[in-house]
């Protein structure tokens, strides 16, 4: 069974007193449901579980009046005996909450009855197109907490990797000393393993149990084709097939030199009028992740950012893998990481950041100067370049090197080497790209 952080987060909502009813919201697929019932199953006596999806005849019970009693009748009558309803003992959940918007509204309720610890799901939450939304969600009745598939850690625990060495890793990292070359070259092997294989759970299951690459593969391709379904299924009839070019194109959108997300990449004409909702649609989905232009590389990057200027990635990299030609798997796993112009290992150091809660943000001047990405680093404005090869850092030291004209902290530089520093830069290999979450 995945380990997963989600459990931790779970556990500490459950014993914050007078906690509100909990969303988990997050895209298609990456693990949620289970998670959720695995936490109900070690914590709860009693579970009581709706999934909207699956028996729409659920949503009538929500038809009429909201008051909890109520609830409790209508859940009894159509659940039958397997449903126990006793204070602090039962948990509720509401899987895919979005297919009803009525019982988003009834967590005000509950969370004003108290008896129950109420659980919701959804992975099409606030997309525009998906039925109705619901007609209030009063502001303190819900905890509403962002799931990813699996980050980098959580596949390294998969993979049989202890906390005693991703804490070696971490002093390695803190000490800017070089990883010992047995450990460096496992590490190696499994980044551009989860560059391939990404973080959902039942390709990461797959993976772990059989290493067959084309059955990952053909995993992977079944959720981009199931996301495809959900734009054509549940988008506005209108933008349906403006959604699917939108998804269709990141992998040309990212083969670019310059990789600004261009509408006329879409489609030949195509505008931001006509082509940004559907981005939006994408977004909100949870597939991918928008990386904004700054005007300036310094704190505060969200005031900094441009933004109509930005770059699209996916949000899971084995995803994005899984969308380009065959054979790419191979050449990334074999160490061949020259294709795309460096857009797969930036996607990957855009799929860590974003698990770990980060918003993107990148730095391009029509000058030449350009930087993978900026974050906020202990406190500072941290440039970060991404590089496949040795790759030069032309950008990064005009930028160090002008510290009256460009406030920042420092420099890191990730690529295929070990950990090393240069003055102001620090290099370290990409697999230690997770240990940069001290904001």
């Amino acid at each position: 069974m995945l380990k997963r952080k989600i459990e931790q987060a779970l556990i500490n909502w459950k014993n914050t007193p007078n906690h509100s009813p909990l969303i988990i919201k997050g895209c298609r697929q990456c693990g949620k449901t289970f998670s959720v019932r695995d936490f109900a199953k070690k914590n709860y006596k009693y579970e009581v579980y709706l999934n909207f999806f699956k028996n729409p005849s659920y949503i009538s019970i929500f038809d009429g009046s909201l008051e909890i009693d109520n609830l409790i009748m209508m859940m009894s009558a159509l659940l039958g005996p397997s449903a126990v309803f006793k204070q602090g003992e039962t948990v509720i959940i509401l899987d895919e909450i979005q297919a009803c918007p009525e019982a988003r509204t009834a967590l005000k309720f509950f969370r004003e009855d108290g008896r129950f610890d109420v659980i919701g799901t959804g992975s099409l939450l606030g997309v525009k197109g998906y039925g109705k939304q619901p007609k209030s969600i009063p502001v303190g009745s819900e905890t509403v907490i962002e799931m990813h598939p699996l980050d980098f850690e959580e596949f390294l625990w998969a993979n049989g990797i202890t906390p005693q060495i991703i804490d070696k890793l971490k002093e390695y990292f803190n000490e800017e000393k070089p990883v010992p070359e047995a450990l460096h070259e496992k590490m190696r092997q499994l980044i551009l393993q989860y560059t391939v294989v990404g973080g959902m759970p039942e390709v990461v299951d797959t993976f772990v149990n059989t290493k067959q690459m084309n059955s990952v593969l053909a995993l992977q391709r079944d959720i981009v084709r199931s996301y495809e379904d959900d734009m054509v299924k549940y988008a506005d009839d209108k933008d349906k097939s403006l959604i699917k070019e939108c998804f269709q194109s990141i992998p040309k959108q990212l083969s670019k030199e310059n990789k600004k997300f261009q509408y006329s990449i879409v489609k030949k004409g195509g505008t931001a009028s006509k082509f940004q909702g559907s981005i939006q649609w994408i977004e909100d989905a949870g597939i991918i992740a928008r990386c904004y232009n700054l005007d300036l590389p310094e704190l505060p990057l969200d005031g900094n950012a441009i933004d109509d200027v930005f770059k699209v990635y996916m949000q899971d990299s084995g995803l994005l893998v899984s969308m380009l030609e065959d054979g790419t798997q191979f050449d990334i796993l074999q160490g061949n990481l020259y294709g795309y112009k460096g857009a797969i290992f930036e996607n990957l150091m855009a799929d860590i950041f974003t698990k770990m809660g980060r918003k993107l943000y990148y730095y391009h001047k029509d000058s030449g100067l350009e930087i993978d990405f900026v974050i906020r680093y202990k406190g500072g404005a941290t440039l970060i370049e991404v590089k496949a090869t040795t790759g030069n850092t032309k950008s990064t030291k005009t930028i160090l090197s002008n510290p009256e004209k460009y406030h920042v902290a420092g420099a890191i530089k990730l690529g295929d080497y070990n950990v090393g520093r240069n003055e102001k830069m620090l290099t370290i290999p990409i697999y230690m790209g997770f240990l940069l979450n001290e904001f």
